[in-house]
């Protein structure tokens, strides 16, 4: 493909997190940008103003010959009007997994992939690069503030994305640089099982065939140090020595992270990081990792590090006053988890009150028994009822928020657990029982997030 012809590309589902980098992308290089999306919102507006023409209605008509392109998210089926008139005008289709892949032939790319923490190791490293004035061309799966959205255009060759791993999509991605932070079971309605997932993340390393090829990975995760490593350079990274760059003498306190960097034997000092949990140094250390590869200065990656304060929706503080408010994208049991311990680790001695919206009917039912143990740190946890995903739920699988909230009953009696049907009552339920000091940690992939900066304590009633 001769992405340098395109004059005109429509995308559907042009709202998206993923494909409205894409659109920037097109813009940014004076392609006529034109899509569609079924809502408004802040992302297609911004859209807009940069010069996409947007519909708010898919209809076959939108789409004309005069494209040269036809790009969808993966929330757009087959039988979608719009997709079915690129195909009866036989314009070239791309689904944007396979237009990263495009994109990631024209760059020396780096592909942060793994089950967790692909965003805040792309924004970190984001950071860095910028700040070493690698001026790279940047797509993240959030909007970060540092980058004014999801994407960043740059004029090197550096090509910084994050991969997931969904469907094994990252293998349509030519990299000459992997990250890899860490590999567990999620994705079950289209992996088999942890097998299956670790063989995709093999055969997507082994495309790694130059000496000049690198691949940063996760030496604490039994799953990566297992897998056979191709012939290039490679950088391991952990926090249990024997790694090739390591975090040492950790130290936590209220709002930050110190940690001493130690490369191949050698103290690199004290690094701060100002986001919690161990999860977040390891995001650090893959960031790290890559930039010393690079020969990038020790200070301008420390400062990096320490610039770093998240990412939307990647504990993100909505509020923090009388009470706070932590919004964050956690969706598979591990993360939940580790979210839920590194918020009691930044807000110590407050209580926690952990609201979880499922992502997905499959993921809910196959991680069922993981979910309940992932909520113990947790002084109250609220459960609204699971977000259906668009086109990857089976229509056979039927498990409900409330099953859940059941059996985490039954598992635990002391602690107070609520199961709520809706978005709205989720929040009146939080409403309610919210006190000054609390912190309130909203986490799903869905529109949960909706509701964190609604939630207000109750004005007292004088006597």
């Amino acid at each position: 493909m001769d992405i340098e012809s395109i004059k005109k590309v429509y995308i559907s589902g042009v709202g998206g997190i993923g494909v409205s980098a894409i659109a920037r992308f097109f813009i940014d290089r004076g392609v006529e940008v034109e899509g569609s999306d079924c809502v408004k919102s802040e992302v297609t507006e911004d859209l807009a103003r940069k010069g996409a023409q947007v519909h708010y209605e898919q209809k076959a008509e939108n789409v004309t010959f005069n494209n040269d392109l036809f790009v969808y998210s993966s929330a757009v089926p087959a039988e979608n009007e719009e997709r079915q008139k690129a195909k009866e005008l036989n314009l070239m289709q791309k689904s944007y997994f396979e237009m990263i892949g495009e994109i990631s032939r024209k760059y020396n790319t780096i592909a942060v992939s793994g089950t967790n923490g692909k965003s805040t190791s792309t924004a970190m490293l984001a950071g860095i690069l910028i700040n070493a004035e690698k001026d790279p061309t940047v797509i993240v799966g959030s909007h970060y503030e540092m980058l004014g959205a999801n994407f960043r255009a740059g004029k090197s060759d550096t090509f910084l994305v994050e991969a997931c791993e969904y469907r094994a999509h990252m293998l349509l991605l030519q990299p000459n640089c992997i990250i890899l932070t860490n590999i567990e079971e999620d994705h079950l309605d289209f992996f088999k099982d942890i097998n299956h997932i670790v063989q995709t993340f093999q055969q997507y390393i082994n495309s790694l065939k130059s000496e000049d090829d690198i691949l940063i990975y996760n030496n604490d995760d039994v799953n990566i140090r297992e897998m056979q490593k191709p012939k290039c350079k490679k950088v391991s990274f952990g926090l249990i020595h024997g790694a090739d760059v390591w975090a040492n003498k950790i130290h936590k306190a209220p709002g930050k992270q110190v940690f001493e960097i130690v490369a191949y034997g050698q103290s690199l000092g004290q690094f701060e990081l100002n986001i919690p949990g161990d999860i977040n140094i390891y995001n650090a250390l893959a960031a790290i990792s890559y930039a010393l590869s690079q020969d990038i200065p020790v200070g301008v990656i420390r400062e990096g590090i320490k610039q770093y304060t998240g990412i939307w929706r990647r504990f993100e503080i909505v509020k923090n006053d009388k009470f706070t408010v932590v919004s964050d994208y956690a969706h598979h049991p591990t993360s939940v988890k580790s979210t839920i311990e590194a918020t009691k680790e930044f807000f110590p001695g407050r209580r926690l009150i952990a609201v979880f919206q499922p992502h997905q009917q499959d993921r809910t039912k196959k991680m069922f028994d993981e979910f309940l143990t992932s909520f113990d740190k947790a002084n109250i946890v609220v459960l609204s009822e699971i977000y259906d995903v668009t086109g990857r739920e089976d229509g056979e699988t039927k498990i409900s928020s409330k099953d859940m909230a059941l059996a985490m009953g039954d598992d635990d009696p002391i602690k107070e657990i609520h199961y709520v049907d809706s978005i709205d009552d989720t929040l009146l339920k939080i409403n309610n029982m919210v006190q000054e000091d609390d912190v309130v940690l909203i986490m799903g992939a869905g529109n949960i997030y909706k509701i964190a900066d609604q939630i207000v304590l109750k004005e007292k009633v004088s006597d």
